[in-house]
């Protein structure tokens, strides 16, 4: 496995996964392939190049579902720039006839925060901010869902705190007859078991985020379609045009994704995704292993410094804190100046981070497969002068 990431410079570390991880080898090949053995697009042409980009493009879409043990029957898969993008897209799309209200969480990126407070403004619908636990679950007995428009992480870009009782959440906004939207664009990577056989009404993500190109992915419950308006069209969704009407070709089964996927797609992207699927499904135990070794031996240490403010509860590969009497920005800078690459700031989460918890910028340590451990003993090492 560390060949696949072999490129990296010598006593560079890369600590800032969460924001967007690094490619394997392989991955990176795969779309250097597309590029330079069959570049086409998809779902118009038909000559071989044409044909096998599309086969490759379903081929990931396919890999998309059985990642999360989900079944075509019942999902689809679109493709588009973000989970930013994905959550917005569909909420610019939702009938606001089927939503009493809006709802988030106090922990949340500034996507899902930002775009349900334009759904409310827009759709003229109340607004709620849930709290979130210290052990990332809601306490659903404390809400009322009915005919709510949910949009919530499943793991924070925070302290990476999860959702736990997912499954629990989302029975009872279906109970209550409401919607949920899940970012799970820290939770694919490393989390993904977190989604197995969910039954959210989509699931938006960042391929950027688990080890491949930038690229969004939205997994969506095909029923959802019912409350949705299409609002954004172009090429590549619709099966005729008349001078003042069109045909949607998303009523087609065989073409449904369309219904979010306007003009040409990153086909390229779209294929190293799959590649970046098979890689991450194929990972040897000790990989992960590895992962969980490095992120205890981080945590211990920042746990063990008392001046040292861990807002992690317990170890997580995504871990941020903030060292008293030192700007993090500066500290960002010093360990950039030692190749040691990490986010400093509120990491798009300004509500709770600084609204909230009145934190002072922070500084996060996000890790992934590709850390070793004599990456965490460098970075540990040099902590160890900086915080003395």
């Amino acid at each position: 496995m560390i060949n696949e990431f072999d490129y990296l410079e010598k006593n560079s570390v890369y600590l800032d996964n969460a924001c967007q991880s690094l490619r394997p080898i392989s991955v990176i090949n795969a779309l250097l392939h597309y590029y330079k053995e069959y570049n086409s697009c998809g779902g118009r042409a038909k000559h071989k190049w044409g044909t096998t980009t599309d086969e490759k493009v379903a081929e990931t879409r396919e890999s998309v579902l059985k990642f999360l043990k989900l079944s075509n029957k019942d999902y689809f898969v679109s493709f588009t720039l973000n989970t930013t993008y994905g959550i917005n897209l569909i909420l610019s799309q939702i009938n606001s006839k089927y939503v009493d209200k809006i709802m988030t969480s106090d922990i949340e990126h500034n996507s899902p925060f930002l775009s349900t407070i334009l759904f409310a403004r827009r759709n003229n619908v109340p607004r709620e901010v849930i709290y979130r636990e210290e052990d990332g679950s809601i306490d659903i007995s404390k809400y009322n869902f009915k005919n709510a428009l949910i949009v919530v992480s499943s793991s924070s870009n925070i302290d990476g705190r999860k959702l736990i009782n997912i499954e629990a959440l989302v029975n009872k906004v279906h109970k209550d007859k409401g919607i949920i939207i899940i970012d799970a664009a820290q939770t694919m990577a490393h989390s993904s078991e977190l989604l197995y056989k969910t039954k959210a009404d989509a699931v938006c993500f960042s391929a950027h985020k688990m080890y491949a190109p930038s690229l969004g992915g939205m997994i969506v419950r095909k029923d959802l379609l019912k409350k949705i308006d299409a609002s954004f069209v172009g090429g590549g969704m619709v099966n005729d045009v008349l001078i003042d009407d069109f045909k949607l070709s998303y009523f087609n089964k065989e073409h449904i994704h369309t219904i979010f996927e306007s003009g040409l797609q990153p086909y390229g992207e779209i294929i190293a995704l799959g590649a970046a699927i098979k890689w991450l499904t194929d990972l040897p135990a000790d990989a992960h292993i590895q992962l969980e070794e490095n992120t205890k031996i981080l945590y211990d240490f920042f746990v063990s410094k008392e001046t040292v403010v861990l807002l992690n509860k317990e170890p997580n590969p995504t871990m941020s804190f903030y060292v008293k009497g030192l700007d993090s920005h500066l500290l960002g800078i010093a360990l950039g100046d030692e190749n040691i690459m990490a986010r400093t700031g509120y990491f798009c989460a300004h509500y709770y981070l600084d609204h909230i918890k009145r934190y002072p910028p922070l500084i996060r340590f996000s890790l992934g497969y590709h850390t070793t451990k004599q990456d965490i003993e460098r970075v540990i090492n040099i902590l160890e002068r900086i915080v003395k």
